[in-house]
């Protein structure tokens, strides 16, 4: 059954609910106006413009606090790719995370953060020469090596004993969008563990005398939702612990953990998790005989996705043969993960009521694929001008901005207490000129 034959059963409710664990924590309705972090959507709209992505601080922190408790003997390391910013790097040092960064663009970021590069992971399938000397010339703490060209390389740009882990493709399906799926066989993360090149990486470091072995690193995808999945890569990852003939201090599962986007999906189960895999990694140690190593785990979206909010202003609503288009004035330069793996959002109409109806909302871009939800339930009367709110729009949103048609990217403001701030300022046009030679 379509969303359009389900509306007759709906009624004709002129206000949808609040889907529960969508938004970030104590958004409420105040009338027909969205709050939050305790500031009305629309006031953020009016001040700071549309597009606008809005990100609550204390449901960031919540989320980061979360981790530690659950985990309180793993070392918790936000995933930086999944909001790049400075102010969002002071959070997670204040909370006692670590970073994991993929660039030397994100450890610029970092070091304007004044984050501990001690507490600094380096990492990515790809590390320029720059990427590699940046980290080393600040000391990070350790890099994730991820082909043998790579050890030969840090190998000979490292002049003291450089921590390094080694990213394993474990050959765990985590049964999520193939383009997300990143423990497999037969893709560009990593070394294979079936074929034997995580252990031959093993020896190429264990034969670099400037570079320290120190623990080993893998990741099965992103909105991963069993746990399960997680128990048999640690089963794995410590087989290989077992026939490396070196002691393995750390491991490193990666991040991926689900975040909700639609009303009716289950949070990731972070308590069950905790519990189920040191419980693994302890008995497969015992069964290998081998001292368990301090467990790693790297969040990123499961921090951030639920506490941001995107606000979109209505252009243009245009009514085909079958589908009604509402044309926001943001699209895939703010937001492509519809365009690049299908993601799916729900959509919000702040201010008012009405009968609802289903619809296609869509951007501003020249491309037939710049569509930001399919069949979402907005007001029949939905008309240019109205205000939209999308939440989960935390993660990756500001990281795969883009400007494309030379459209600016949008501004990231924190919402705390009844205080708005950007921690991202709107990109102007003078932004854009500043680059043309």
């Amino acid at each position: 059954m379509t969303l359009a034959e389900l509306l007759p059963s709906i009624g004709c409710s002129t206000e949808p609910v609040l889907e529960e664990g969508l938004w970030p924590d104590g958004t409420r309705l105040a009338g027909q106006d969205l709050v939050l972090g305790g500031v009305p959507a629309t006031e953020l709209a009016a001040r700071f413009g549309t597009p606008c992505q809005v990100l609550d601080e204390r449901t960031v922190r919540a989320r980061a606090q979360a981790f530690r408790a659950a985990l309180p003997g793993a070392e918790v390391v936000f995933a930086g790719k999944s909001l790049p910013c400075p102010e969002v790097y002071r959070w997670m040092a204040q909370e006692g995370l670590s970073l994991d960064v993929s660039s030397a663009g994100e450890l610029a970021l970092a070091r304007a953060a004044g984050f501990p590069a001690e507490r600094i992971i380096l990492h990515g399938n790809v590390k320029t020469a720059e990427d590699l000397k940046a980290a080393l010339e600040h000391g990070v703490s350790r890099i994730v090596v991820d082909s043998l060209d790579e050890i030969a390389q840090l190998g000979a740009l490292a002049t003291r004993g450089q921590q390094v882990m080694i990213r394993v493709t474990p050959g765990v399906d985590a049964h999520t969008h193939a383009k997300i799926a990143t423990g497999v066989e037969d893709q560009k993360f990593g070394f294979s563990l079936a074929s034997g090149a995580a252990l031959e990486a093993v020896l190429r470091v264990v034969d670099q005398p400037s570079l320290e072995l120190v623990g080993l690193h893998c990741h099965i995808g992103s909105q991963v939702r069993h746990v399960a999945s997680y128990e048999e890569a640690v089963r794995r990852m410590v087989g290989l612990i077992a026939s490396c003939g070196t002691r393995i201090g750390q491991l490193d599962l990666g991040g991926g953990f689900q975040a909700p986007y639609l009303a009716g999906d289950t949070a990731f189960d972070l308590a069950g998790f905790a519990h189920r895999v040191t419980g693994t990694l302890n008995y497969e140690c015992g069964v290998h005989r081998v001292p368990p190593p301090r467990l790693l785990v790297e969040p990123g979206r499961s921090i951030v996705a639920n506490a941001g909010v995107t606000l979109y202003r209505v252009c243009a609503v245009k009514h085909g043969l079958t589908r009604t288009f509402v044309a926001v004035d943001g699209g895939m330069s703010d937001n492509p993960r519809p365009a690049l793996y299908g993601a799916k959002y729900s959509v919000r109409l702040v201010g008012r009521g009405g009968k609802p109806k289903p619809v296609t909302v869509v951007g501003r871009h020249c491309e037939a694929g710049d569509v930001l939800a399919e069949d979402v339930l907005l007001p029949h009367d939905v008309h240019a001008g109205d205000l939209l709110a999308v939440p989960v729009t935390g993660a990756y949103h500001h990281a795969l901005a883009s400007n494309y048609n030379q459209v600016c990217r949008p501004p990231v403001v924190a919402v705390k207490d009844g205080v708005a701030r950007p921690v991202v300022r709107r990109e102007t046009e003078e932004d854009l000129l500043r680059r043309y030679v």
